[in-house]
């Protein structure tokens, strides 16, 4: 009885592993006849994509996507046009931020732009990785940024945003960036109360009157006293950061810091 049944085992076995290589192969076949008749394109230039590490784009648009080292407000990171060293803009010498410091991987224009609208509203996710490899590099040596850190923090989406958009971008971000810096990311931290008009519809003026008191610290024991680094896609006014970082500070966050992938 007991070799009737190692018999009959073996040839499950057998068979199993066979229909496991035909469904691979049939996988396999299907992937490049897919690849055939319709070739994957990078979503920028329209190129081929020829190397099986590329995703969304080509290794040629990933490589336009490059810092902006322009002079830049230390507060709020605003870069300024022409030549000159860093100097706190008007601005923040009238009415500093919230935040103690910005910075941005670079303006918001370009191949750069074209990457993060793809990665924002046509739902690409897998972009979420090498943008946060650019901004990383971008600013790794920026100490004002990194010294000190104890924890990243996306900016939160409304739940019916990130309903209709499947995922937060910010988020996606933050934790990519998290695993370049070696940092704790948490994005349970702060959320966003209100469901606001998007910014972007809005004038300059009404951004900040839009976002105030839409955000709130729901979890005040892991934000009190820490250094903490919000992360965003693009900034524009500063209103969105800044929103962000006064309910944290009054969540008891010790010092709030920012970057940002672009800046419009």
């Amino acid at each position: 009885m007991d070799a009737a049944l190692h018999r009959l085992s073996g040839k499950i076995r057998v068979r199993n592993e066979l229909i496991h290589s035909v469904r691979d192969r049939l996988a396999g076949a299907a992937k490049l006849f897919e690849l055939a008749v319709f070739p994957s394109r990078c979503k920028i230039c329209l190129r081929l994509l020829e190397s099986p590490h590329d995703s969304v784009l080509c290794r040629s648009c990933v490589d336009k996507i490059v810092p902006d080292r322009s002079p830049a407000c230390p507060r709020c990171g605003r870069f300024f046009e022409g030549a000159g060293g860093p100097h706190l803009c008007a601005s923040c010498l009238n009415a500093p931020p919230p935040f103690s410091c910005h910075r941005s991987g670079a303006r918001y224009q370009r191949e750069l732009k074209d990457a993060i609208l793809l990665f924002k509203y046509r739902k690409y996710q897998p972009l979420g990785g090498p943008l946060a490899r650019f901004l990383y590099d971008a600013l790794r040596r920026e100490d004002a940024v990194w010294t000190g850190v104890d924890l990243i923090i996306p900016v939160p989406l409304h739940r019916r945003r990130r309903q209709d958009r499947g995922f937060n971008q910010a988020e996606v971000l933050a934790r990519a960036l998290g695993g370049l810096a070696g940092l704790p990311c948490d994005a349970g931290v702060l959320k966003k109360i209100r469901n606001t008009p998007p910014q972007t519809t809005l004038e300059h003026g009404e951004r900040r009157t839009n976002v105030r008191g839409a955000y709130e610290v729901v979890k005040p024991e892991d934000a009190r006293g820490r250094t903490v680094l919000l992360v965003d896609d693009v900034y524009t006014t500063g209103a969105t950061l800044a929103a962000c970082a006064s309910a944290l500070k009054s969540g008891g966050a010790g010092d709030v810091r920012a970057v940002t992938l672009a800046q419009a």
